[in-house]
């Protein structure tokens, strides 16, 4: 425990960063979900999946130079074990980003009441095996273009949030219906949580987490170890 708070006090500037970001992403991206509910329809499921991948480009510019803009803990521990993360900011990052995702939730609850499942992510027809395949492809897609576009010193400087975003936003356009395109166990957790939806939450950490795993692998394989990363 004294470990954890000398960490969270060595990285308040970081952790502080996960925690807005991640309240960020959950507080529009769920709520646009919910305000689609409400206005029967206005925002439309193309609306939501823009705003997702918006919000998230948006941070990414704003908030990447001060925490490298993870608010996902499958992206946290995916740096982590390609070696360009260290180990002691794992924890912190993961609960900072849990706690932002949380208190979204929960103004979201107490400001537009529990709407459309306060935006959680459930498996179309309660097909846990569906989701959980299609989940880790889409996180899998996500990482290597994280990767890709942010750490590899052989790609367009100045392009990451904007293809980070289009990925999030095309994800959840064409697979958001099946699975909820969650991507990211924070951003699953502050609805189960607040709103007490626990259908497959595993799901959403496991499946995401293994995806982001795997493009470690892969992208490993094709940056000679990850020593082609900034």
């Amino acid at each position: 425990m004294k470990s954890l708070v000398k960490n969270f006090s060595l990285f308040k500037q970081e952790v502080l960063a996960e925690t807005i970001g991640t309240f960020t992403l959950v507080f529009v991206g769920t709520g646009a979900v919910m305000v689609n509910e409400i206005s029967k329809g206005a925002v439309t499921h193309v609306g939501i999946s823009f705003v997702f991948g918006a919000v998230v480009a948006a941070l990414i510019y704003s908030i990447g130079h001060l925490s490298g803009a993870h608010f996902n803990p499958a992206v946290t521990l995916a740096f982590w074990t390609s070696g360009i993360f260290p180990r002691r900011q794992v924890l912190p990052y993961i609960l900072a980003q849990s706690v932002g995702a949380i208190a979204a939730s929960a103004l979201l609850l107490i400001s537009l009441g529990k709407v459309a499942n306060l935006g959680a992510t459930l498996p179309l027809n309660g097909n846990w095996f569906q989701s959980f395949i299609l989940e880790t492809i889409l996180t899998f897609i996500l990482m290597f273009v994280i990767f890709g576009s942010g750490l590899d010193r052989r790609a367009h400087i100045g392009f990451a949030g904007l293809a980070i975003g289009l990925t999030v936003g095309l994800e959840a356009m064409f697979m958001g219906p099946i699975t909820g395109a969650s991507m990211n166990p924070a951003r699953s957790l502050g609805p189960a949580l607040v709103g007490g939806i626990w259908q497959s939450h595993w799901v959403y950490w496991v499946a995401p987490i293994l995806g982001a795993q795997l493009a470690v692998v892969v992208y490993g394989l094709l940056s000679n170890g990850f020593r082609d990363l900034k």
